[in-house]
């Protein structure tokens, strides 16, 4: 199983509001998960929670990041 990190919508129309998750590579972008890894609001340019452990974790454990994932931890990184 390839496990995947990427983000997930779950805004509303015109609102967009996005998870960052661990997900097998075969699911839809929508569809199951098997760890949320944060929360991102593109509007306000925030990153509400990023739970770096677990995404460590999971990154250790062979999961592959995704662009859009990949800028959002520079972001977090960047602004510290």
């Amino acid at each position: 199983m390839a496990v995947k990190i990427r983000l997930s919508r779950i805004g509303r129309k015109n609102r967009p509001y996005w998870r960052v998750i661990a997900v097998d590579s075969r699911k839809r972008r929508d569809g199951d998960f098997l760890d949320n890894l944060g929360t991102y609001d593109p509007i306000k340019h925030e990153i509400f929670k990023l739970h770096k452990d677990r995404l460590n974790d999971w990154i250790s454990k062979g999961a592959i990041c995704s662009d859009a994932v990949r800028k959002l931890i520079r972001m977090v990184n960047s602004s510290k």
